[in-house]
């Protein structure tokens, strides 16, 4: 019968990757590259995210994408960022966009997050009005930010966007979150 692994004690090692027990844990240690996407993309699912919808006004119509790379940057002015994959054939739409909007989802909208991250043009059975701008505003959101293009950076793979925030409505409810590939919604406890 082997002996369980003491802390730190290191349990496996490859060239660039550590498995190791630490505090009652098995912690993966790697450096990210090609060879580590999945295993970056799991570290990064632990940090959890509301999620949201960015919609836009296209000339082909509304368009909508799903995304949880969203934060604020500034409060004077009142910018925020999200990133869209520059492999997303809908990026070209955002990026370019002078006015688009930001929907933080309530925990009874998980359907609107699975549409829009199939469908670019998923409005069909949603409500949404248009803003002044010709951007289509969901109803019902816990907040939506309506914005004007302020700044788009490389990211690698991924494009920044920098919006200022024109507008703010806010509604009542949770919060829709993500983490480690599943939704939930938050209870404070602590």
């Amino acid at each position: 019968m082997s002996k369980r692994p003491r802390v730190g004690i290191i349990i496996e090692k490859g060239a660039e990757d550590i498995l190791r027990r630490q505090r009652g844990r098995f912690v993966n240690s790697f450096i990210p590259d090609t060879q580590n996407t999945r295993p970056f993309r799991d570290a990064l699912s632990q940090f959890g995210t509301g999620i949201t919808v960015v919609t836009v006004n296209t000339p082909n119509g509304p368009m909508g994408i799903t995304a949880n790379s969203f934060a604020s940057v500034s409060l004077d002015p009142p910018l925020v960022l999200w990133s869209p994959s520059n492999a997303s054939r809908r990026a070209a739409f955002f990026i370019e966009a002078e006015h688009y909007a930001i929907h933080i989802l309530g925990k009874d909208q998980a359907h609107i997050s699975h549409a829009f991250a199939k469908v670019p043009h998923s409005f069909g059975a949603l409500s949404y009005k248009e803003s002044e701008h010709g951007v289509p505003l969901i109803d019902g959101c816990l907040a939506t930010f309506e914005c004007r293009h302020h700044a788009a950076h490389e990211g690698g793979d991924h494009t920044i966007i920098v919006g200022e925030v024109e507008r703010v409505t806010t509604g009542e409810g949770e919060p829709l979150l993500f983490h480690a590939g599943s939704f939930g919604t938050f209870h404070a406890d602590l």
